[in-house]
């Protein structure tokens, strides 16, 4: 299942977004991360965007693989996309790098999720909106394959935390601020479902509740120094880590237990 960005799909995905869900009544809103915490990117996804980015960087900066590698996870570490390190420091085309990094022949095979998803979210009261540093046209194709394309009021992609300060991704505090203006949505009211450790530390500050989802991060021997890092950021779960830090308000391992 190619995904790409021609025409014909940015048109379905503009319709698609008129047609969004009516806001529902009641709180909390939730604001719900997509990657390792809706799927398991970390199974067959994120490897391949790895892959993707260091391919891209290798060729587009003329760095050595090695070299290459070290600035995505730098870029990723600093300002939670290689796109918005790429955009800043180098000026590359953001439309090239996010086609490019997120083109599968058959994204099908690479999503797995947690049985009774749909209709776990359909049970949750108050509002739900999709709020990832991916691009829109992979976020609206992996919920498709969900089946959540209808769960969601309103799907915030990376290209809609742009604004006169250019590209922005989480955990930029003002995008978090301007987006949930737009969503009339306070901060007391809004909670964040991520498994990236980092954004939700960087939100909690603002007075977000914070859940942090665990369940998809790999299982993996504690290192002696320093910390495993996936591509949207996230820490690999430590085995044994049994606790939470103390900016997460909660720790699950499954969207169920919201």
């Amino acid at each position: 299942m190619p995904v790409s960005d021609s025409p014909d799909r940015r048109a379905l995905l503009t319709r698609a977004r008129l047609k969004r869900v009516r806001p529902q009544p009641g709180r909390p809103v939730w604001l719900f991360d997509l990657d390792n915490t809706l799927h398991h990117a970390s199974y067959a996804i994120f490897p391949r965007i790895n892959t993707a980015m260091t391919d891209f960087i290798v060729r587009e900066l003329a760095l050595e693989r090695d070299e290459a590698d070290l600035l995505r996870t730098a870029y990723t570490r600093r300002y939670g996309t290689v796109l918005v390190g790429l955009m800043r420091k180098h000026g590359v085309d953001a439309a090239a790098f996010l086609n490019e990094v997120h083109r599968f022949d058959s994204l099908a095979g690479l999503v797995r999720t947690e049985r009774g998803l749909a209709q776990t979210l359909r049970r949750l009261p108050g509002r739900k909106i999709l709020f990832t540093n991916a691009p829109e046209t992979y976020a609206f194709a992996v919920l498709d394959l969900l089946g959540l394309r209808h769960a969601f009021e309103r799907v915030i992609a990376v290209e809609q935390m742009r604004d006169r300060r250019g590209w922005q991704s989480k955990p930029d505090h003002g995008m978090l601020r301007r987006t949930l203006r737009q969503l009339r949505v306070r901060h007391r009211d809004a909670v964040l479902v991520e498994d990236t450790r980092t954004h939700l530390k960087h939100y909690r500050r603002t007075g977000l509740r914070t859940v942090w989802m665990v369940g998809h991060l790999h299982a993996a021997p504690a290192p002696s120094v320093g910390r495993q890092t996936d591509i949207s950021g996230g820490y690999v779960q430590r085995r044994g880590e049994s606790g939470r830090p103390h900016y997460i308000d909660r720790r699950i391992r499954s969207i169920k237990s919201l």
